[in-house]
C-alpha cells in the first residue's frame, strides 16, 4: 500500500509539474499595412496548437494555451475590418475574437506559427492575417479572390516607425515610403500627388522603340530608369528575389522545411537557366541571410531588396515564394502582379501560364496585389507562390529536385516568352 501511495504521489507531483509548464499567452498584439491587411499575433511561453473558424460575422483564432493574467481581455484596433478584438480564457484554451465590419472572401484569412527564437528573444507566435475585399482585375471583371493572402516578404518584428500603427508585426510594413508621389507621364501632366509609392517616383510608363534599328522596347519609369520589355532575352537584366532568409523562415512545412531554403534552392537554378539563354542576372541574397541585415523592420528588409533591382536597372524583378493555408487540402501555383506598368500582368500571365500547363496541381491564376517588393520598384514585377508547404502532397514535391527543377525551367520558359 505505502509503495502504491508513493506511486500515486509521484503521478500526481508529475501532472502538476505538467499543469504548471503548461504554454501561456503573455501577450495579443495587432498591426494594419498599407494594404489594409490585419495581423494578430499572439505571443506563448512554448509551442501550441491552434484552429480558425468563421462564427457569423466573427472570426476566431483558438490557442491551446491558457491566457497569462497580464493579457487584457480586449484591445482596440483600427482597421476597416474591425473595431476590436477580445480575448476569451476559455481555462485549458484561450479564443481570439474578432467581430468584422465586412464579410469577408472565401479564404481571405490565414493563420501560422513562427517558432521560438532564443538567438533574438522572440517568443513562439501564432499569427492570423486577415486581407479586405479585392478590387476586381482591370479589364477581366473578374475578383482577385485570394487563397491564402500572405503578405509578404518577412516574418520579422517590426520597429517603431510611424508609417506603422502602434503593436505592429505586419509583414508588408511600408515605412521606406516617402509621403509625395510625384507622378510625371511622358505628356507632363501634372502631379497628382498620391502617397502610395516609395521615393516620390513616377509610375508612368512610356513603350516605344527607340530608333528602327532597334526592336526593343524601353519603358521609361521613375525618372530616369528604363527598362526593356521584348526583343529577346539575351542581354536582358533580370533580379531574382528569393523568398525570406537569414531570421526570417518564411512558411513551414509539418516536418519543419522552410519556406526560405525551398525559395532559394529554385531561385538558384532559375538564374542559372537565364543565364545560359544569355540574361545577366542578379540575386537579392545568394545564401541564407537578411537582405538588408540582421535586426531590420519589415521596411528595411523588403526596400532593401527592391534597391537590388533597382541598382542594376534591372528589365524586370520576380520574387519567389512558397504559399501556406490554415487549410491542408488547399494547393497549386498563382502569380502576383501589381499594375504599376503596362507590362506587369503580362510577366505574371506569361510564367503562369507556363506553370499551369505543365503541372498537376491546381491552377490558382494570377492575381492583383499590393506586395511591397512587386509594387515599390519601378520595373515590370511578379511574385510567384510555389505551392503550398501547408499542403503534404505539395510539401513531399517541393523537397524533391524534378519538382525544383521542372519549376525553375518553366519560370524561365515564361520569362523568356515575356521578351519574345
Amino acid at each position: 500500500m505505502r509503495k502504491i501511495f508513493l506511486l500515486t504521489l509521484l503521478a500526481c507531483c508529475m501532472l502538476l509539474g505538467a499543469v504548471a509548464q503548461a504554454a501561456q499567452i503573455t501577450d495579443v498584439k495587432w498591426g494594419v499595412n498599407k494594404a489594409d491587411v490585419l495581423r494578430i499575433v499572439v505571443d506563448v511561453t512554448d509551442t501550441a496548437g491552434y484552429a480558425v473558424d468563421m462564427e457569423g460575422d466573427t472570426l476566431n483564432l483558438t490557442v491551446n494555451a491558457d491566457k497569462g493574467a497580464q493579457v487584457p481581455h480586449s484591445k482596440a484596433v483600427k482597421s476597416s475590418l474591425a473595431d476590436s478584438l477580445k480575448i476569451v480564457d476559455k481555462g485549458s484554451y484561450t479564443v481570439v475574437r474578432v467581430p468584422l465590419k465586412q464579410r469577408l472572401l472565401e479564404k481571405s484569412y490565414k493563420a501560422f506559427v513562427l517558432k521560438k527564437d532564443p538567438a533574438t528573444g522572440r517568443p513562439f507566435r501564432v499569427v492570423l492575417d486577415v486581407t479586405p475585399r479585392q478590387a476586381s482585375y482591370s479589364g477581366s471583371g473578374a475578383a482577385t479572390t485570394v487563397v491564402s493572402n500572405r503578405p509578404v516578404v518577412s516574418n520579422r518584428p517590426t520597429k517603431n516607425n510611424s508609417s506603422i500603427k502602434k503593436n505592429t508585426v505586419i509583414k508588408t510594413s511600408t515605412a521606406a515610403d516617402k509621403k509625395a508621389d510625384k507622378k510625371k507621364s511622358s505628356s507632363k501632366k501634372k502631379n497628382d500627388n498620391k502617397k502610395n509609392t516609395a521615393a516620390a517616383k513616377t509610375e508612368t510608363t512610356v513603350n516605344k522603340p527607340v530608333n528602327k534599328s532597334d526592336t526593343d522596347k524601353l519603358a521609361v519609369i521613375k525618372g530616369n530608369g528604363r527598362f526593356r520589355t521584348s526583343g529577346g532575352i539575351d542581354g536582358k537584366i533580370i533580379t531574382l528575389d528569393a523568398g525570406h532568409g537569414g531570421s526570417d523562415p518564411g512558411a513551414i512545412g509539418s516536418d519543419g522545411t522552410k519556406e526560405k531554403n525551398i525559395t532559394l534552392s529554385i531561385t538558384k537554378m532559375v538564374k542559372e537557366i537565364l543565364e545560359q539563354k544569355g540574361a545577366k542576372v542578379y540575386m537579392t541574397r545568394t545564401t541564407d541571410v537578411d537582405v538588408f541585415g540582421p535586426n531590420a523592420s519589415d521596411a528595411e528588409e523588403l526596400q532593401a531588396r527592391v534597391n537590388v533591382g533597382e541598382k542594376y536597372n534591372s528589365d524586370m524583378f520576380v520574387s519567389l515564394h512558397i504559399n501556406s493555408s490554415v487549410n491542408k487540402n488547399v494547393g497549386g501555383f498563382s502569380t502576383y502582379y501589381y499594375p504599376k506598368t503596362d507590362n506587369d500582368l503580362r510577366l505574371a500571365k506569361n510564367i503562369q501560364n507556363k506553370l499551369a500547363a505543365n503541372f498537376g496541381v491546381d491552377d490558382l491564376g494570377v492575381r492583383q496585389a499590393n506586395f511591397y517588393v512587386i509594387k515599390r520598384i519601378s520595373m515590370p514585377a511578379v511574385l510567384v507562390e510555389m505551392c503550398f508547404i501547408s499542403n503534404e502532397k505539395e510539401l513531399t514535391l517541393m523537397k524533391g529536385q524534378w519538382f525544383q527543377k521542372k519549376t525553375a525551367r518553366l519560370i524561365a520558359e515564361g520569362i523568356e516568352k515575356y521578351f519574345a
